[in-house]
């Protein structure tokens, strides 16, 4: 495996990377280069610089994962990674307190005219009277999205005895209750505040949202703070609005195309603070984020889930902590039952019994789906684009979720149609110890190995004698033997765990043998 760190990735994180794979360290790539070299790679770790287009993906015959180390991926075209089964993932709480801290710096600087005040003196200069500011207590600040940093900036603010007032399509009022802030419409928002500072991911909603037009309609002395993305704010009617005395002043660290240079339309304009993009730039940011998704990195060459990827469904740590031991055990029932099945399966339920039905359970079930294409799509399948390969083959998915588990404390049934019949599989974990403990309603106690062999046969004297012997003559070896029943008294399951591949002629020998009526080999290698 070969991973590619740009863009300036901090060493710490190139570290632990190296105790894994091979790790080739490109700063200021340009787009030749790594179009060139990308095919080499397994994974690649960017910040902002790089771009990661549908371009630099389609020749990525080798990559698994794409890591941003920081927040936003507008530089990586998602769309085009998933169709690839790509994952891509970010560290979405790495540089939070860098950003928070920097946009109120940013608010406070240009409240009280720092830079300029600084710049000034370091000339000789003694303005006191030319620099008077403004105060942010009793102020209103607008608070443009209420994800982790609008939230850690509100908490700053109401530090500062401000009152804060926020928008955001998707927190509710509970949530704002416990922030201490009032949920507001945009419109509102922007004609009762007096600073306004934007927390909005750049997406096509987003794009330009504060112009000339929302200018215009804001509180006279209104301070506008962009620590978030260029191009939220219209950078040329900010400009012209400063020029107005429509706006006060503003504060900006990103922007619609960086590097900036001399002749953007926000450079020189009094009363305008700009800083380079230095929003994470902190020693411990830099530190947390490429930690952060080094790790993601390493989770996902394993062939671990990431609880941080962009493109599958977001997993919170609390909830990964409750459901991670039971991943490979999700996926190991999913690979049973299609090894069990007759032709190609036409649904997959994933029942969910016990405390477990307490959490978002969408990841499980997504592991199931990868148990059960893995076998016949070796290598090809993952956590990002299973859902997406199920649905093109038109099998059904569904959960189900019942609060008792019975005798267990949790359990997970995995159960497909396919043939026209139905084909079952339960595990449960016993401590750190996974168990299927049914198959097609047999109770068995299996441990889900290399390979497992599953026989329904008569319940007569002789049959296991039979079998052993034509393992052992083949010089297979058995490291486990379940044999279950049900409440047909004539009919049990046998389960042998092997250590050995075993040839296609061994197997239909045992079908052949008077009083067996099947042996199917489920191999978890395939997963």
């Amino acid at each position: 495996m070969k991973v590619l760190a740009a863009d300036g990735i901090s060493p710490k994180g190139i570290e632990l990377l190296q105790k894994e794979f091979e790790v080739v360290v490109k700063d200021k790539l340009p787009k030749e280069e790594l179009l060139e070299i990308i095919p080499e790679f397994d994974a690649i770790m960017v910040r902002s610089a790089s771009k990661i287009t549908k371009e630099v993906i389609d020749r990525a015959t080798n990559l698994k994962i794409i890591g941003r180390a920081g927040v936003g991926v507008d530089n990586i075209d998602i769309p085009a990674a998933t169709a690839r089964g790509i994952i891509v993932i970010n560290s979405p709480g790495g540089n939070t307190i860098a950003a928070t801290e920097h946009t109120m710096a940013m608010m406070l600087a240009m409240s009280r005219n720092i830079p300029i005040a600084n710049e000034t003196m370091q000339k000789g200069e003694w303005n006191r009277k030319k620099y008077v500011g403004v105060e942010l207590r009793g102020k209103t600040l607008g608070v443009v999205g209420m994800g982790r940093i609008g939230s850690g900036v509100a908490k700053r603010a109401l530090a500062f005895e401000m009152n804060v007032i926020a928008y955001d399509p998707y927190i509710n009022e509970e949530r704002a209750k416990a922030l201490g802030v009032k949920v507001v419409t945009f419109d509102e928002l922007i004609e009762q505040s007096d600073f306004i500072t934007v927390h909005m991911p750049l997406t096509p909603d987003t794009k330009g949202m504060i112009g000339m037009e929302q200018m215009k309609k804001m509180k006279k002395g209104v301070r506008l703070v962009n620590c978030a993305r260029g191009g939220i704010i219209v950078e040329e009617d900010l400009a012209e609005a400063v020029k107005q005395g429509l706006v006060a002043g503003a504060a900006i660290d990103v922007y619609t195309s960086e590097p900036v240079t001399k002749d953007h339309p926000l450079v020189g304009v009094p009363g305008i603070v700009l800083t380079p993009h230095l929003g994470a730039s902190t020693v411990e940011a830099q530190i947390g984020v490429s930690l952060d998704v080094s790790k993601g990195i390493i989770a996902a060459l394993h062939g671990e889930p990431v609880a941080t990827a962009v493109n599958m469904a977001p997993v919170s740590p609390e909830v990964m902590k409750v459901i991670s031991p039971y991943l490979a055990l999700t996926e190991r029932l999913g690979c049973t039952v299609t090894g069990l099945a007759d032709g190609p399966i036409e649904s997959v339920e994933v029942k969910y019994e016990g405390e477990i039905t307490d959490v978002n359970t969408t990841l499980l079930t997504t592991a199931a789906i990868k148990g059960i294409l893995s076998p016949v799509m070796e290598g090809e399948v993952n956590y990002v684009n299973a859902p997406g390969l199920a649905k093109e083959r038109g099998i059904k998915v569904s959960e189900k979720k019942e609060k008792d588990a019975g005798s267990f404390q949790n359990l997970i049934t995995v159960t497909v149609q396919a043939g026209g019949k139905e084909v079952e599989a339960a595990g449960t974990l016993f401590g750190d110890d996974a168990r299927i403990v049914t198959i097609n309603g047999f109770r068995v106690d299996v441990d889900p190995h290399k390979r497992i062999l599953v026989m329904p046969h008569i319940n007569r004297p002789g049959v296991i004698g039979t079998i052993g012997s034509i393992m052992g003559n083949a010089h297979i070896n058995i490291g486990g033997m379940q044999v279950g029943g049900t409440k047909d008294q004539e009919t049990n399951l046998m389960v042998l765990t092997i250590d050995d591949d075993i040839p296609e002629n061994v197997v239909e020998t045992i079908k052949s043998l008077d009083g067996i009526f099947d042996a199917k080999l489920v191999n978890f290698y395939a997963i």
